[in-house]
């Protein structure tokens, strides 16, 4: 199957020129102007850009809290109608079982057959012995090259000391290994809950200040300080306050290989959401906490000079009208709703309508936060760019549409929307996974299994200077 997409704006990561790509099979054959017309179908992609698909790398589809569980991949629709065709979910290690062993496992039951686009995984190590650390070179070798510790969450089965996160680091390099964490204090936070709940202060915003930015910058620089001592990379995830920047950006100046990104809710939404009236500050309940104007205004500017290099959208679908009333009656407080937001198919969109329409990003800026260089971070040397020889994974967006973002409209799952009444700007018109069209006309025309999963080469951006 040969496929034609001509006469659009195709973005890359450095560059827009109007032109046309040629598809065969799965594969972009050759990108310019006229290009050979012998093909089977043709779309005409005339005053619409052309983007690659999205890699997201921070999602969410087998979180449980209190045996509550979120959405899971029978819902990654929801990615293919946000332009997102590849995303990459983290899976903890199962209690008295390795790390490669939790993923294939995982694999197997809740991804293979399921899945609506591509995918990869994220370990979280939840049990450090010495076998597991030793066996942390064994992930590159499947396939999987990154490894997630959580600092926060203390008391939790997956919460990491630091003598974890230090034997990772060091085990991790020798097999070119991507140690990435969840930077938060997690005894601050503690200490924190504890005193406001004990004077009555258990609503939804309460949340924000039980984890102010100081509890994220001091983890992340104690991470930072870790990464030197082991002479490894360290991606942070979900940076969200200038504070934490500020540390990465400190240490990237000193020569350390420091990354980190953002997601979306962060570039958009604030503490604000969390004191709405009634129960409705719970749907922004997430960890890091929103911030305030400022620290949004410092994140937008991270994100255009290059300080953060992805936005995610760190993906999470809990319902509100059950799950995340967990924290809601007598004897409950923040401390008991279920963490995180849905935010999967509106990724694209947010950043357009909020960066590129306001002058925030430029569209190649935006290419290489969503897809090129979570591609690279990540291993994913088939993904994440428009050239000869990638997948035909491919976005044409339309950016003269104009519509509202609602829960009703969403194919996530869940009852609500972080974004409900945002005003979106262009949208996903088509999207194409390895050739085959998986989105047409803003409709899902896929299938489900659809999806496969793409293993990640070690050693990826973390570990050497951008091309």
């Amino acid at each position: 199957m040969r496929t034609l997409i001509k006469n659009g704006t195709i973005v890359t990561a450095d560059s827009q020129f109007v032109g046309d790509i040629l598809i065969d099979g799965e594969k972009i054959k050759a990108i310019g102007v006229n290009a050979e017309p012998d093909v089977d179908k043709v779309f005409d992609a005339t005053g619409k850009y052309v983007l690659p698909g999205g890699i997201d790398q921070h999602v969410h589809f087998s979180f449980v809290y209190k045996g509550s569980k979120v959405r899971g991949f029978e819902t990654s629709n929801a990615a293919a109608l946000g332009g997102t065709t590849t995303v990459i979910e983290f899976v903890n290690q199962v209690k008295d079982k390795g790390l490669v062993e939790s993923l294939e496992d995982y694999k197997k039951s809740d991804a293979e057959g399921i899945s609506m686009v591509d995918y990869g995984f994220h370990v979280v190590m939840t049990d450090p012995r010495p076998e597991v650390i030793d066996e942390i070179p064994k992930l590159a070798e499947a396939g999987y090259p990154t490894m997630k510790l959580f600092m926060a969450y203390k008391g939790q089965f997956f919460h990491a000391d630091d003598d974890a996160i230090l034997s990772a680091m060091l085990k991790g390099k020798e097999a070119g290994v991507t140690i990435m964490v969840h930077a938060e204090n997690a005894d601050m936070i503690d200490v924190l809950t504890k005193k406001l709940i004990a004077e009555g202060k258990v609503g939804p915003y309460y949340h924000a200040v039980s984890r102010p930015p100081v509890v994220e910058a001091e983890a992340t620089r104690r991470a930072i300080y870790l990464a030197e001592l082991a002479d490894a990379p360290l991606y942070v995830v979900h940076v969200t306050c200038k504070e934490a920047l500020q540390e990465i950006k400190d240490a990237y100046a000193k020569g350390q290989r420091i990354f980190g990104e953002t997601c979306t809710h962060y570039l958009t939404l604030d503490e604000s959401d969390l004191a709405k009236p009634g129960y409705e500050g719970a749907k922004y309940v997430c960890s890091p906490a929103l911030r305030t104007q400022e620290h949004r205004d410092a994140l937008w500017e991270a994100v255009d000079r290059k300080w953060l290099n992805a936005v995610s959208s760190d993906h999470c679908g809990f319902d509100y009208a059950e799950q995340k009333h967990m924290g809601y009656g007598e004897g409950k407080s923040f401390a008991d709703i279920p963490n995180g937001a849905p935010s999967l198919q509106h990724r694209l969109t947010v950043l357009w309508t909020y960066g590129v329409e306001t002058g925030k990003i430029s569209p190649s800026r935006l290419v290489d936060l969503y897809a090129t260089m979570p591609a690279k971070t990540n291993g994913l040397t088939s993904k994440g760019q428009l050239a000869p020889g990638f997948d035909a994974d491919i976005v044409i967006y339309d950016p003269e549409y104009r519509g509202v973002i609602s829960a009703e409209t969403s194919a996530e799952g869940v009852d609500y929307s972080a974004f409900e009444g945002f005003e979106q700007k262009g949208r996903p018109e088509t999207v194409f996974l390895r050739g085959e069209v998986i989105v047409d006309n803003a409709e899902y025309v896929g299938h489900k299994g659809q999806g496969k999963f793409i293993a990640g080469e070690p050693f990826g951006a973390a570990y050497k200077p951008e091309d």
